[in-house]
């Protein structure tokens, strides 16, 4: 028999203030059993950072053809793409021809994650955004982490600030070059 997903509940107040957007969210996020809690926190993550209307959590592990997290529009066309890790050149590729923007936020190096895609085919290479956090980061996150918690993130000149269960961590949000 397989192993079911494990559910983690979030709830978020999220205070953007790079981009102008404050709001309460409560998250569910089924954690699939091959899913790392560092790779679960840095989706949750993502989520945050690109939230706007039409955002949700793709199938991303259990479904081959979706990233970590998609935004849609009215007519159900993704209009962004953000992956979730250390994604391949040719996820990279379906995602760009599919969606006007693709984003990728890792809790790896960043240099290991962009190095395997150096002279692969990846349609509009230039325009993928990476975004990585200081280093432990994830990993200090992922030892407050609880099936229940709270959250509050504040994000101010790309600084994050992440209240976990009433813990407070910070970390920058570097952005990549993919090419």
């Amino acid at each position: 028999m397989a192993i079911g997903s494990t559910i983690y509940t979030f709830a978020v107040q999220l205070a953007d203030m790079d981009r102008g957007v404050y709001d309460d969210l409560t998250l569910r996020v089924a954690r699939h059993p091959s899913e790392t809690d560092a790779y679960m926190v840095t989706r949750l993550l993502a989520y945050c950072l690109e939230y706007t209307e039409g955002i949700a959590f793709g199938e991303g592990i259990s479904q081959a053809d979706e990233p970590a997290v998609i935004v849609r529009d009215l007519t159900g066309a993704a209009t962004a793409w953000i992956e979730v890790g250390a994604p391949d050149a040719e996820r990279l590729h379906h995602g760009s021809r599919l969606a006007d923007r693709v984003a990728v936020y890792t809790h790896r190096d960043p240099a290991k994650v962009i190095a395997p895609w150096a002279g692969k085919r990846i349609h509009n290479a230039e325009a993928i955004e990476v975004f990585s956090f200081d280093p432990g980061f994830i990993d200090d996150a992922v030892r407050l982490l609880e099936r229940r918690s709270t959250v509050t993130l504040t994000v101010t000149e790309r600084q994050l600030y992440l209240d976990l269960n009433g813990t407070t961590l910070s970390s920058a949000v570097h952005a990549h070059s993919a090419v």
